[in-house]
């Protein structure tokens, strides 16, 4: 054989290998982005979540919740006990909420929150067709700070108490500043709790719907929920349901759990083992 044929054959080899090596890097950082954008869609599911329990909170002992029944104690897990409730105006729709925490206070189940929570309210909250609009003044939760708005449609039907939850310009800014942004649409359904008002820490909820998260670098996954979240305010994090995250050429499975009442989740790729993660 000729030294340039050898050489030609050598330069192609080592072309192909370069080629080979670029491709499975390529593949294991679109991999390792889609484990990082499914566990900060986690965070922002926890921090939304945490928001509908400040809201619930704050309009159950402002009286807006428009709860039917016998007035028994209110019963709740005093998230907003340190915080300053306002209402405006006191009579008549829209109110608007602003629930401040200050510079910074910890409730009782040791979450520190500092910030404003503000909410405009077109009808009392369990009112078919109310609106509840939430934005954010510098508000953080255990140091990572909440953006965007969140809008709760009361979608009820006779005997079901239901919502559409939709965040539009989310963003979740964490301690060491990296941030990612979330939008989504959320059907709630409450499953158990509902002839209970005063007491919300018997409420429980099925979650379904859709969504996309996005990183600095404008990386996104769009997701769905596969079977329906679980959510009970005596938790302080989803318990049961998964989330698929599509990636170019793969997908992620997000596990909530069996229901156990902890901080443990799952992530997968492709069906393949699974990376546990703790939940905030």
């Amino acid at each position: 054989m000729k030294p340039t044929n050898v050489l030609t054959l050598l330069f192609l080899s080592g072309t192909l290998l370069f080629m080979s090596c670029k491709k499975t890097n390529t593949a294991n950082d679109e991999i390792e982005t889609s484990y990082q954008l499914t566990a900060d869609a986690s965070v922002a599911d926890y921090l939304v979540e945490d928001v509908s329990d400040v809201k619930d909170e704050a309009l159950l002992d402002k009286d807006l919740m428009g709860t039917n029944g016998p007035i028994t104690p209110i019963e709740t897990n005093g998230i907003t006990s340190c915080a300053t409730i306002t209402v405006t105006p006191l009579q008549g729709f829209p109110k608007t909420i602003v629930i401040d925490f200050g510079t910074g206070c910890v409730s009782p189940n040791g979450v520190l929150r500092s910030g404003k929570v503000q909410i405009v309210l077109s009808d009392s909250l369990r009112r078919p067709a109310s609106t509840a609009v939430t934005t954010f003044d510098n508000y953080f939760v255990n140091h990572f700070k909440v953006e965007g708005r969140i809008t709760w449609t009361n979608t009820s039907t006779p005997g079901v108490k239901s919502w559409r939850r939709e965040v539009v310009n989310g963003k979740v800014t964490a301690p060491d500043g990296r941030y990612w942004l979330h939008n989504g649409v959320r059907n709630v359904v409450q499953t158990a709790g509902a002839n209970t008002p005063r007491n919300l820490l018997d409420d429980e909820f099925s979650i379904t719907g859709n969504g996309s998260v996005s990183n600095a670098a404008g990386i996104t996954r769009t997701h769905n929920i596969l079977t329906a979240l679980v959510k009970k305010v005596a938790c302080a994090n989803i318990d049961r349901g998964t989330i698929r995250f599509e990636g170019p050429n793969h997908y992620a499975i997000l596990d909530y759990g069996d229901g156990t009442c902890d901080r443990i989740a799952t992530i997968s790729i492709d069906g393949g083992a699974p990376r546990t993660i703790l939940l905030r």
